[in-house]
């Protein structure tokens, strides 16, 4: 009994001092007392964090078929059904951008609470699930579109797992990347000549382009790999550093790819993002539970990043 107790102190003792060693890694990314604090439980499987210019934050609950408001204290229904929406993300006029697996679509929710379909087939074939989405400055709307949504007794039709933009001006659907497993999350570097996507397929890393005139992308690499778990939704911050999630939190790399530290999570995260007053907490969605940890940076564009960058 003595050794199984020693046992039990040792790895609790052990997991704490993990955790500290691992957050203040992060090189004054968060403050001292940074601690992760869990704001609400008994979820289904959430995901695409999205922080809204009117102080809230929103986030899909996949099998539940909802998107979620979280106000700072209590959660409820903001759309239901949303097709089992997955990421969601905010446009420069602060209108929700949503990708559904089941409706194989994007969306745009419009001040009046109407849903506009941006893009829902490429080449005269559905899309397989839209997964995750980003805007850059301009309104070009980039989305990744995996299999993993594809409604039973459903079919994929496309030939690739694309990375696509819409064009802001034109409204044409483009495919900007074929080469990937399972594309995932994306987001743009601070000045938006960078896009990075993660591929949550077998390679498991982040790959980053060159984002090329017209909309297209060149120069591809692999930025940097998780090293446990995948890479699902990712965010870069004001100074270029990409927060990705990862099998026990979250992992944050410099602009140069080098690993500056983890934020461990009780649940594994499947997305995330910057918001609140001041653009400075991180939200994660973690399976059934939504966290948070206050950071000393803001999302790429700030306080209303949500998931646009």
């Amino acid at each position: 009994m003595k050794i199984a107790i020693s046992m039990l102190l040792l790895t609790i003792i052990t997991s704490a001092w993990a955790q500290e060693k691992s957050q203040s890694d992060l090189g004054g990314l968060l403050p001292a007392d940074a601690k992760v604090e869990k704001l609400a439980g008994g979820l289904q499987f959430i995901e695409g964090p999205a922080w809204m210019p009117a102080g809230f934050l929103v986030f899909s609950d996949i099998p539940a078929d909802e998107i979620k408001k979280w106000d700072g204290q209590n959660v409820s229904t903001f759309r239901a059904p949303s097709n089992n929406s997955n990421g969601n993300t905010i446009d420069g006029e602060g209108r929700l951008i949503s990708c559904e697996h089941s409706g194989r679509r994007v969306v745009r929710m419009e001040k009046d609470g109407s849903l506009t379909v941006l893009a829902d087939s490429y080449q005269g074939k559905k899309l397989n699930s839209p997964n995750d989405a980003v805007v850059q400055t301009d309104g070009t709307i980039w989305f990744t579109d995996p299999p993993y949504g594809i409604p039973k007794g459903q079919k994929q039709e496309q030939g690739h797992n694309y990375v696509f933009a819409i064009d802001a001006k034109t409204k044409e659907l483009h495919a900007v990347a074929s080469d990937f497993d399972h594309p995932n999350g994306l987001c743009f570097s601070p000045d938006e000549k960078k896009l990075y996507v993660a591929d949550s397929g077998k390679p498991r890393h982040i790959r980053v382009f060159d984002v090329a005139a017209q909309h297209t992308l060149e120069n591809g690499k692999i930025f940097c790999a998780i090293d446990k778990g995948v890479p699902d939704g990712i965010r870069c911050d004001k100074d270029g550093n990409i927060w990705s999630s990862a099998g026990e939190g979250v992992q944050v790399f410099s602009p140069e790819g080098k690993l500056i530290g983890k934020i461990l999570v009780p649940e594994a995260p499947a997305n995330l993002c910057f918001g609140g007053a001041d653009g400075k907490t991180l939200f994660m969605t973690a399976r059934t539970g939504l966290y948070s940890i206050r950071t000393n940076t803001t999302g790429a564009r700030g306080i209303f990043q949500g998931g646009t960058r």
